[in-house]
């Protein structure tokens, strides 16, 4: 399968901003140990600040990933200056849906951003995965990316 992202059309748009906004809440329930209450408005409060009004606030980089004439997931990221690690891309979301896994698109996809990396002269690629996600983990490492913050917790 070959990955061909492309530019998100508005409709896209429309639909997959509250998607996101559903996963990412999901994601902190299920890595963070969010209770659902939290984690909604947190992920509500976070895509707001990054998309006011629902429209991307300016530099956010969306695409529609597709394979085979087919969407098969999302891209969302966008240039920024990190005071740690300097000019960077970074990845908000990467989204390959469950029935196109396991065929190397997200792979591709994290190729396609080093490439724009790249072509932009930035220092490099950061991005934030949560700690119970093996998954994304185990395929970020073998791209050669390395932890360089973590956090814990402990319940008491």
């Amino acid at each position: 399968m070959e990955l061909q992202p492309r530019p998100m059309t508005d409709d896209e748009y429309d639909e997959w901003l509250p998607r996101l906004t559903d996963r990412y809440a999901e994601d902190m329930v299920k890595h963070a140990g969010a209770t659902a209450e939290r984690a909604r408005a947190k992920a509500e409060a976070d895509i707001e600040q990054l998309f006011p009004g629902e429209r991307a606030a300016e530099g956010q980089i969306v695409f529609a990933l597709e394979s085979d004439g087919r969407r098969v997931g999302e891209l969302w990221f966008m240039e920024r200056d990190n005071e740690l690690t300097g000019r960077v891309l970074w990845i908000y979301d990467i989204h390959v849906d469950e029935a196109f896994r396991r065929h190397g698109l997200g792979r591709a996809a994290m190729q396609f951003v080093e490439d724009e990396a790249r072509r932009r002269g930035v220092d490099g690629i950061v991005l934030n995965v949560f700690g119970g996600n093996e998954a994304a983990r185990s395929l970020y490492r073998s791209l050669g990316y390395e932890e360089f913050a973590a956090a814990m917790r402990k319940e008491v």
